[in-house]
């Protein structure tokens, strides 16, 4: 299959992921954003999208609710939350009909959903970027590390079109790597991701420096260490090579640009979400290991465990609301 050139790009969804790859490619191609809320997409039509931090830009888009109003594109970038798949793929179904489309959510199972409602071409990502999204039409570009990406194994998109949209993503300022398979890549980024979000979820810690010290009996590193090794171990039955160690991901993690004041470590999303009382994706991540352990006869008792208390601090919210309320009446 020979490549077309990617001139107009959609990104759906425009959290701060969203924001990030909406406001670099808007450099080297027509950027279209799809969002949810009309008052949104007034905004970005008004005011534009900027991006501050580890670049300085503003980027002319156009925004709307509908993909109707977009025209065909030749990139979707689905950079919504993992909940948020199937309500965005349902609301894409009919549109695109030349698209790639592109999924960059954490956990595994989102291409399926996609699949389900169009016939296109699936690159599946993961990455691992990250920011502070100020406002509707400002997001602040903290973390500029890669997304990696690669050809979804149930799909028909060629490791050359991967290739392609990666030399774009570069293009624009960004950073990203092309794999022929990205299952090894995949497989490390949950495993580190199951562990850092649900640790931090319960602890209500964001990822500092405690993640990585087993020093003394008590340290957090201890848990993070088991976690991942127990995410290792269902990745080795399932004969998955992993791209890199978890584990040395989070020591690196943690000790980079630490300079003694904690003020300014990463707030992994999940954390970002339980102190906002919304829903996780807690079944993406860590619940995607739980069944995948089981299929293959693994135990995993510490990622039973945080998931369940996970699980327990959503349903905390709903309980907690209510015993407040027949208390006041």
């Amino acid at each position: 299959m020979t490549t077309k050139p990617i001139k107009r790009i959609c990104v759906a969804g425009a959290g701060t992921i969203g924001s990030l790859f909406a406001g670099h490619l808007e450099s080297v191609a027509v950027s279209t954003v799809l969002v949810r809320r009309q008052e949104h997409a007034d905004q970005l039509n008004k005011m534009g999208l900027r991006v501050s931090g580890k670049t300085n830009r503003q980027a002319k888009v156009l925004a709307s609710t509908s993909p109707a109003d977009l025209g065909d594109v030749d990139l979707v970038i689905i950079a919504t939350k993992a909940s948020a798949v199937a309500e965005t793929a349902r609301t894409m179904t009919g549109h695109f009909p030349n698209a790639l489309v592109m999924t960059v959510q954490n956990g595994l199972g989102c291409e399926d959903i996609v699949a389900k409602h169009g016939d296109w071409p699936i690159i599946s990502a993961v990455t691992f970027m990250s920011g502070n999204r100020h406002s509707d039409v400002h997001v602040e570009y903290e973390l500029d590390t890669a997304t990696w990406m690669g050809p979804w194994a149930k799909g028909r998109a060629t490791y050359e079109q991967v290739q392609q949209v990666a030399a774009l993503v570069t293009a624009s300022g960004l950073k990203a790597q092309a794999f022929p398979d990205l299952l090894p890549a995949q497989w490390s980024k949950l495993i580190f991701n199951a562990t850092v979000n649900s640790v931090a979820a319960i602890t209500d810690l964001p990822h500092v420096r405690a993640f990585a010290e087993r020093g003394a009996l008590t340290d957090l590193g201890h848990l993070v260490h088991a976690m991942m090794d127990e995410g290792k171990c269902v990745a080795a039955a399932l004969g998955i090579k992993l791209f890199e160690d978890p584990w040395e991901m989070n020591v690196e993690a943690t000790s980079h640009g630490q300079t003694g004041n904690e003020d300014y470590a990463h707030a992994p999303s999940m954390l970002e979400d339980v102190r906002a009382h919304r829903p996780t994706e807690i079944d993406w991540i860590t619940g995607s290991i739980v069944r995948a352990a089981r299929e293959a006869k693994v135990p995993v008792p510490i990622s039973e465990t945080l998931y369940r208390l996970v699980k327990a601090r959503e349903a905390s919210w709903k309980i907690n609301k209510q015993i407040i309320e027949r208390v006041t009446k």
